[in-house]
């Protein structure tokens, strides 16, 4: 049991023993490696500071460089300025040296104009002198011709203002002529510029409307069946289309007469059907009249649609399309009503779009101003068209403006807004341009006599002619009696005359012609 005891502790001093045996070697490899990394360190310390040395000398030298660079181009701006205002100082002498040239030169000019205010002041005080001295001699000569010719100066004068009277008065309407031309010129030259532009731009169409259709046909033979035993056939067309048929000598034409352009449109479309099918007879008469009303009724409704598109005209109630499309087949004194609705609608929406308004209202306003020329019921009739027709734009919801442009155009209410004078000016420049509408022939041709007589009626006059419609009236004069300032002194009193005594649309121009002709016969 001891012994097992001092083994142990034998055994357990001596692994003390060799703990501190290691113990110690690790102390001196410790102190080693201490003295190891101390080394490393200061070499590393001594290559940052090497290294920190020459990064110190790289910065130091790119900043000198920079500085240098910088002070380089700091000289250049610096000589740059320095050379701008050298040429400004350049500049302020030469103006300098300019303005004192000019003051010597207005120095030198105001000394040469003394010099001429006191010549002009001279030759002031030498002109009144010899003024004075020219009365005086006047006085004396007056009073000589007054001995010699026995007249006072008064008397005189009265005989010379009588003598110069006729040259006097035919200056004076001259001049007043002159100036009436320059005042209307003044006074209506960017209306008629406005006028005149719209009415170039808008191409028109003449057309001309009858009371009489004339169906054509292949030969005479169709007639025969047209009539039908005992004139059957002619009495049930006429009876179902209210047109009266004429079936005379005219070879292959036979006549529809009717006022109603509507009516004779569907016996002619009838007519066309019945010859082409080959039947014809009371029945099938009334039946293809029934078939042509419907057609027609359709094709109204189509020329409306196709007009209303072709303006540029939007939102416009069937009803009123349908008014349009009946237009077709109405005329207002030989003038196709739809045609003239066009035109009218063109020309108010160039008119309009010149003066600075809504050229689309103002086209609407134009094509709907003669609606009420179309009534569906004869009680319509009675109302004047102009008033019929606002009523029918107010109903199918029309704006207030286009409405009383509607019945303002022929002065039946009162016009509130500016497109209503549009329509009104549109619609006379439409219905009076030349060729547009048909007179009644007496009075067309009893005023075409008033203007020649007119002509007649002043003294010198050889012959007179009223030309182109009675828009210009042409007056031939002795070239014996008549002289040129005579001549456009008789032009301007007929122009007078003819505008205080005559009414008539439009203008009428007068034109004087004197000429002269020298005959000899060489023998």
């Amino acid at each position: 049991m001891d012994s097992t005891i001092l083994v142990i502790i034998a055994a357990i001093v001596g692994l003390a023993v060799g703990f501190l045996i290691a113990k110690s070697m690790e102390k001196g490899k410790a102190s080693k490696t201490i003295a190891n990394a101390k080394k490393e360190a200061d070499t590393i310390l001594k290559g940052a500071k090497v290294e920190g040395e020459n990064i110190k000398k790289d910065k130091i030298f790119q900043a000198k460089e920079k500085f240098l660079e910088l002070k380089a181009e700091h000289e250049k701006v610096i000589i740059h300025k320095d050379k701008k205002i050298g040429e400004a100082e350049k500049r302020t002498r030469d103006k300098e040296s300019q303005v004192s040239s000019e003051l010597a030169k207005s120095k030198k000019l105001n000394a040469e104009l003394d010099g001429k205010i006191k010549d002009v002041t001279y030759k002031e005080e030498f002109y009144e002198k010899k003024q004075a001295e020219l009365d005086k001699l006047h006085k004396n000569q007056v009073q000589q011709l007054e001995v010699i010719s026995g007249l006072s100066a008064d008397d005189a004068k009265a005989e010379l203002l009588e003598s110069l009277k006729e040259t006097a008065k035919t200056d004076a309407m001259s001049f007043i002529q002159a100036t009436l031309e320059d005042a209307k010129l003044t006074a209506q030259q960017e209306a008629k510029k406005i006028v005149i532009n719209t009415i170039q731009r808008i191409g028109t169409e003449e057309a001309v409307e009858n009371c009489v259709s004339v169906f054509n046909i292949e030969s005479d033979d169709v007639k025969g069946r047209i009539i039908g035993r005992e004139g059957r056939n002619i009495r049930a067309l006429e009876s179902a289309t209210g047109v009266e048929i004429i079936v005379d000598d005219t070879p292959e034409a036979i006549i529809l007469s009717c006022f109603d352009s509507v009516r004779r449109e569907v016996a002619r479309l009838s007519l066309h059907k019945l010859v082409t099918d080959g039947r014809i007879h009371p029945a099938r008469i009334e039946e293809v009249v029934k078939k042509t009303e419907k057609q027609i009724e359709q094709e109204i409704v189509e020329i409306g649609k196709r007009t209303v598109i072709d303006l540029g005209i939007h939102g416009l109630h069937p009803e009123l399309i349908k008014a349009v499309g009946r237009m077709k087949y109405r005329s207002s004194y030989g003038q196709n009503l739809l045609q003239h609705s066009r035109e009218v609608a063109k020309l108010c929406g160039v008119m309009a779009a010149e003066l600075g308004l809504n050229p689309k209202l103002a086209k609407r306003a134009g094509l709907l101003h003669d609606i009420g020329k179309v009534p569906n019921t004869e009680a319509e009739v009675e109302t004047p068209h102009a008033i019929l027709g606002m009523q029918w734009a107010e109903k199918f919801g029309e704006k207030p403006d286009v409405c009383n442009a509607i019945g303002a155009h022929h002065d039946e209410i009162e016009m509130k807004t500016l497109i209503a004078p549009i329509v009104q000016v549109c619609d006379a420049i439409s219905g009076a341009r030349p060729g547009a509408r048909r007179q009644v022939l007496d009075s067309y041709i009893q005023r075409l006599k008033d203007l020649e007589e007119i002509a007649f009626g002043f003294g010198g006059v050889q012959k007179a002619y009223a030309i182109q419609a009675g828009r210009e009236l042409r007056v031939i004069v002795e070239s014996e009696k008549v002289s040129d300032e005579k001549a456009a002194e008789l032009s301007f009193e007929i122009s007078q005359k003819i505008q205080t005594d005559m009414t008539y649309p439009g203008q009428v121009k007068v034109t004087v012609i004197r000429e002269t002709r020298a005959v000899n016969v060489a023998k």
